[in-house]
């Protein structure tokens, strides 16, 4: 047990190496915070809440050639704009809720683990689906927020293409990586059984009546996508330690009068001190992801209820997503289970009869 917990410290505790520098962070910061500001200006917060969610797509930006690097980042914007589209029409009829957001968490696997797409996976992709299944609005709404979010993407592609033009007269860019051939059990196996993971999770979000039921699979799917089950616990464990920080600083933040360019230089503040952190120690990004999270899910109706029972519920939410994606973890991770339903999922597979 000594041992356990020394290596488990150990785990907790080393700072990964990174050659990360400031002015992608920083671009970062730009492309989800500049919306705030403007919707600050115009007197309306929340449709720059919208369009600072679609922002994030700047962070699929990879490090190769520009025009491998713009390519890459506009078909990221374009599935972040349908997953957001989709979410937003499942809202119009609530029990659909669940099974578009499954649907959407399979698909985007698939696609992610088919084009070998790295980090942050298919985490923001089923983020915006959930946000859009989940905020409150209007059928005559819709054209409007999905042209909101679509805007928030677009800017992310023009920040990365001027992002990308600074950074390649700086630095030699990575060669294009070639996606090794798509394996059943990699790409269908692992995405169905992902997708039920988020499928449990969110059906026992609604099942106990959560006021945010989106934070348990998203919770989910950041835990599952372990390269291993060692990875795996070593993500959760590191959620669940950084989210407990983080509620302690969102209870703070939340305690000060904000408003709406205090909020806006909180947004960028928070994703730049992310971006720096999160290659190098996750737990320590997580302390600030989860007051970012909350700013741009509830900062429309923050002054509605008291920091702490929101402190509390974020904390539940993410402790029962945590657990779901370590039990989903466990069977991914089985070989035997995963045997048994890969046969399974192979007689599915239509006969190809020669001609």
């Amino acid at each position: 047990m000594r041992a356990f917990l020394a290596n488990e410290a150990r785990q907790a505790t080393t700072v990964r190496a990174s050659d990360r520098v400031w002015q992608m962070p920083f671009a970062a910061a730009l492309a989800s915070g500049l919306p705030l500001p403007i919707g600050a200006y115009f007197g309306h917060l929340d449709y720059g809440l919208v369009s600072a969610t679609g922002g994030l797509a700047f962070l699929y930006l990879p490090a190769t050639p520009l025009s491998h690097r713009m390519v890459s980042l506009m078909a990221c914007a374009f599935g972040m704009v349908a997953c957001y589209t989709l979410g937003a029409i499942s809202h119009l009829y609530p029990p659909s809720i669940l099974p578009a957001l499954v649907a959407i968490a399979i698909l985007v696997t698939m696609t992610c683990r088919a084009y070998d797409l790295g980090p942050p996976n298919s985490i923001f992709f089923v983020m915006a689906a959930a946000i859009g299944a989940y905020a409150p609005s209007e059928a005559a709404q819709l054209p409007l927020k999905v042209g909101l979010f679509t805007l928030g993407c677009l800017l992310a592609c023009v920040i990365g293409f001027f992002y990308s033009v600074y950074m390649l007269r700086r630095r030699e860019p990575r060669p294009v990586p070639h996606a090794p051939a798509p394996d059943f059990d990699d790409v269908v196996v692992d995405s169905i059984v992902i997708g039920m993971a988020v499928c449990a999770s969110l059906a026992a979000a609604q099942a106990l009546g959560l006021d945010k039921p989106y934070w348990v699979p998203v919770s989910c799917l950041a835990v599952i996508q372990g390269v291993s089950f060692r990875a795996v616990w070593n993500k959760q464990v590191h959620r669940v330690l950084g989210t407990g920080l983080g509620l302690i600083l969102s209870w703070a933040l939340l305690s000060i009068p904000m408003d709406q360019w205090s909020l806006s230089v909180a947004v960028m503040l928070l994703t730049f001190l992310i971006e720096m952190l999160v290659v190098r120690h996750y737990a320590l990004a997580t302390m600030f992801i989860t007051p970012l999270a909350i700013l741009l899910a509830d900062a429309a109706t923050l002054d509605q209820g008291s920091p702490a029972a929101l402190v509390r519920e974020r904390f539940f939410d993410t402790v029962l997503g945590c657990a779901m994606g370590l039990a989903g973890a466990l069977c991914l991770h089985h070989e035997r289970f995963r045997r048994a339903a890969g046969r399974q999922l192979r007689r599915l597979l239509p006969v190809r009869r020669a001609p």
